[in-house]
């Protein structure tokens, strides 16, 4: 596919990118500092809330194992520092025609209304909104259950969490059958993460005090999963692995159980099984956001995702792009009889890599050079069980998934991903500066957030 004319020299191009994700705020932030502080191109980014915090780390915000405040990342201030503009507001529509981004009125918690409906013209147009979880049509699931999709989410249910140790603490009365159980449907990364995360801090939460509660006897987390093992998507050695630690734990996992309806007090199985749970969490499925169906004509499949082409394009406009979760991009390397329409599989590290791609492609487009192909590098998976310990394979795609790692060196691996995208986002200096600051602090405030 070739690239569109370049604009006028007197004109910057005008890059326009929605959602503020891994990917996303990547993409801006680089342009940023390259095309944007050169005045070579308007960098503008779209996001619905006003701080970032990256996905795979929601589970820790949830559990109480980590302060949003040190990890959060400010839009404003990002987009001051890094010369692009951000702008609040959730993206309704697209216009193909006038190239324009429709934007809805943006609400404060208070419900006082913000900015009003918006459009923002485009050159290049870039959909980076990520993926949300999917509940199959499940009874009960939006009154119930909670979902982890963003630190709102995250907080909210750690909120409850501890609201409900302090109750239980307090109460005079028996608990009841479903009094602080926690019931977790879906045993992907997130399930298995967040179960392990919960085992530590629960217990580290009643040790502050509330002795009238024992978390070996009181405290029971279940995860649910509807295929035969946790980890379905990963290596079987690793699910192996995972399971026989979750068992270790005491975490109650349930596999090949298939989730009829999420009802008030617990969660009821196709098999007539009631499990009793006060707080639900439902981490199964995935799917692109409703708003991309059929949005401004552009091909979607059945979970949403815009699908592109090789180069990241989308099928039916040379002029916008999308990556991420929000994407069905081939994988041509893992098709095969079984899956011959493999796409590259929802995983931060897709997004990074899909991200520094969309640089180069938007740098030979204002060039007028042909697009190239996007290629996924699979470096394999990992899965970190708190402080019990962290598990992965290692260059999955390329060598069979057959290095598998744990321990320490896993461990280190884990957190090396969240730093390459700190350092994506602010550079060596700040990066190092704030991992010194967030080790002194350690070890002079509570070890789980408390309130």
């Amino acid at each position: 596919m070739s690239a569109s004319p370049q604009n006028s020299p007197s004109t910057p191009h005008r890059i326009v990118i929605v959602g503020g994700g891994a990917g996303g705020l990547e993409l801006a932030t680089r342009l940023g500092d390259t095309l944007g502080r050169r005045g070579k191109a308007e960098v503008t980014l779209i996001e619905k809330t006003r701080s970032h915090l990256w996905k795979p780390k929601l589970h820790e915000i949830a559990a109480g194992s980590m302060d949003i405040g040190d990890n959060e990342v400010d839009y404003l201030a990002q987009s001051h520092w890094h010369h692009f503009r951000y702008r609040v507001g959730e993206m309704t529509g697209i216009d193909r025609e006038r190239r324009e981004v429709l934007v809805a009125p943006y609400f404060d918690d208070e419900g006082e209304q913000v900015t009003e409906q918006r459009s923002f013209g485009y050159d290049t147009l870039v959909i980076a909104i990520g993926s949300q979880t999917n509940d199959f049509g499940t009874p009960g699931v939006a009154e119930h259950a909670m979902r982890l999709e963003s630190s709102a989410d995250a907080l909210r249910f750690h909120t409850r969490l501890v609201n409900a140790c302090i109750r239980a603490h307090a109460q005079s009365t028996p608990l009841r059958p479903e009094q602080l159980h926690v019931a977790i449907i879906g045993a992907g990364a997130t399930g298995v993460e967040l179960a392990a995360e919960l085992h530590r801090t629960t217990r580290t939460v009643v040790a502050y005090g509330l002795d009238r509660i024992d978390p070996d006897k009181d405290i029971q987390v279940s995860v649910i999963e509807a295929a035969p093992r946790v980890l379905p998507a990963l290596p079987e050695r690793l699910s192996t692995a995972t399971l026989g630690l979750l068992e270790e734990l005491g975490v109650a996992v349930h596999t090949g159980a298939k989730v009829e309806e999420v009802v008030a007090g617990g969660v009821r199985l196709d098999d007539g099984r009631l499990l009793p749970a006060e707080l639900i969490v439902w981490a199964a499925g995935v799917k692109a956001p409703e708003v991309l169906k059929d949005i401004g004509g552009l091909e979607t499949n059945r979970i949403n995702q815009l699908v592109v082409e090789q180069t990241l394009c989308t099928t039916r406009d040379e002029n916008i792009f999308a990556f991420g979760d929000c994407a069905a991009c081939p994988w041509p390397e893992s098709a095969g009889a079984k899956k011959p329409d493999a796409t590259v599989p929802p995983r931060a590290q897709a997004a990074h890599q899909q991200a520094s791609h969309m640089v180069k492609q938007i740098r030979r487009r204002l060039a007028g050079k042909p697009l190239v192909d996007y290629r996924y590098r699979d470096f394999g998976s990992l899965v970190s069980l708190g402080e019990y310990s962290t598990i992965g394979n290692m260059m999955g795609g390329l060598i069979g998934g057959s290095l598998m790692v744990e321990g320490l060196f896993a461990r280190l691996m884990y957190q090396s991903l969240y730093k390459m995208h700190e350092l994506a986002l602010h550079g060596w200096i700040k990066v190092s500066l704030d991992t010194l600051a967030r080790l002194i602090v350690r070890r002079t405030e509570p070890h789980v957030k408390l309130h």
